[in-house]
């Protein structure tokens, strides 16, 4: 912001002074001699007041009564620098407006498609380059950002290194079929959709990296937790356990969650989002159960009026309303651990003693949110590793740096990745992803 001009978020700092801020109208009412104006800059929202009588004693009355005119038919999302008196208000949610003295027109608006009315979900999509101007979305994008801030933060006060990963692979990871496939000045190459072998490498040079950046999925799905194109953020470390990892999973939530708190309040208000019950999660440790013992907790209560599940047997992949039912039972987000391997990815180390279970770990949120974290520790014996790829009749030749990671120096290492717009919904108390990201990439979006 020029330093001529305040953001309405500092406005506070200001009482009683005379400021100007550069801002965009979202709404206005009033009729006869006073005119509310409800302002937005992106920072917050607030309401200027302007009174007829005082443009008239301040610039007399031809040229007060043509600029409270101006003023009264201003046009939703025309762009004004506006110059008023702070005041404390504390009939406002914000505690504060403005008595207006002068305004200037920067740019005209007219005809703006989304109006103080109801719109259908298509429609917002279609003008979504607008709909961010919105008081839900713009509360959504800070609380997007303050995740963003609070993971930079948190893997810096942990010793991590930023470490970035490549966005072009010429190998799947795991499964080609979900991989969007390129050409590369004549070879097959991905859009990655993992950092994670990469950051192995990173983890054996640097001890503890982390990486932030988008991911891409061919998956062909329609459900309100997916997208196409969605930023990742992967961790891997060494010398870490499997409990360590877990420890360091549920603290890196819990400092989302509180750097929300301390940096977007003010948005989680407009989205009424339940505050105590966020506080909830960072207070109490998070629970850990084995996917055996899930499973037995869901069987156990598959007749209950609220179980709204498919049966399972041991050895069956959850389903979305499983991990519902599974966190919400707990009241908490919920790691559940060590997966059967039959359906976890190659490099999954078993659990000592038990082959078909794999040290591998499923945060999952409750209130219907489903999974947020992912993680596990890594194989690093390499014949074990080897063997795995033969049985599993994979091309060794595609992976040669990832095998060389356990040839020179390998070490017992774990790691983990998190979808942010998945939190940024969880955190948010929002219903569908597609609000989580500013342009969501979709099955059938792809505009604007």
């Amino acid at each position: 912001m020029s330093k001529d001009y305040v953001s309405i978020i500092d406005v506070k700092d200001h009482v009683g002074e005379e400021v100007t801020i550069g801002a965009w109208v979202a709404n206005k009412s009033g009729k006869g001699k006073i005119a509310f104006l409800q302002l937005r800059d992106g920072t917050a929202f607030f309401q200027a007041v302007a009174f007829k009588p005082n443009f008239i004693e301040k610039y007399g009355e031809e040229e007060g009564t043509e600029k409270f005119n101006t003023i009264k038919h201003l046009s939703q999302e025309t762009s004004i620098l506006i110059t008023g008196i702070v005041k404390e208000d504390s009939r406002s949610k914000f505690g504060y407006e403005l008595d207006v003295t002068d305004l200037k027109i920067v740019g005209h608006s007219e005809d703006y498609p989304i109006t103080p009315k109801e719109h259908g979900t298509d429609f917002l999509m279609d003008h979504r380059h607008l709909w961010l101007r919105s008081r839900k979305q713009m509360a959504i994008m800070q609380i997007r950002n303050a995740i963003i801030y609070a993971t930079y933060e948190f893997f810096d006060k942990n010793g991590f290194i930023k470490f970035d990963s490549p966005i072009l692979s010429g190998n799947a990871a795991e499964d080609s079929t979900e991989l969007f496939e390129t050409d590369y000045f004549g070879t097959p190459a991905y859009l990655s959709q993992s950092g994670q072998l990469y950051l192995e490498a990173g983890a054996m040079a640097l001890g503890r990296v982390f990486d932030f950046g988008p991911v891409f999925r061919a998956e062909k799905s329609k459900t309100r937790r997916h997208l196409t194109e969605f930023w990742m953020m992967d961790a891997e470390y060494s010398f870490l356990s499997h409990e360590e990892s877990l420890d360091l999973q549920e603290a890196y939530v819990k400092a989302l969650i509180q750097g929300v708190l301390d940096r977007a309040p003010q948005a989680l208000e407009i989205l009424e989002r339940d505050v105590d019950l966020l506080k909830k999660y960072i207070a109490e440790p998070f629970k850990r159960v084995s996917y055996d013992d899930a499973i037995d907790l869901l069987q156990e209560h598959e007749n209950d009026e609220d179980a709204d599940y498919e049966h399972l047997e041991h050895g069956d992949d959850f389903g979305s309303p499983h991990e519902t039912w599974i966190s919400n039972y707990f009241g908490v987000p919920t790691f559940v651990i060590n997966y059967p391997a039959s359906f976890k990815a190659f490099y999954m180390k078993p659990v000592p003693g038990n082959p078909e279970r794999v040290l591998c770990a499923d945060l999952l949120a409750p209130e219907g949110y489903g999974e947020i974290i992912g993680g596990s520790v890594r194989e690093d014996d390499y014949d074990t590793l080897v063997a795995k790829m033969d049985a599993l009749g994979m091309d060794k030749s595609e992976y040669e740096f990832y095998l060389d990671l356990r040839k020179y120096g390998s070490v017992p290492h774990a790691g983990f990745g998190i979808g942010i717009e998945r939190m940024v919904t969880f955190v948010a108390g929002t219903k569908h992803i597609r609000e989580a990201i500013p342009f969501p990439r979709m099955l059938h979006r792809i505009k604007p």
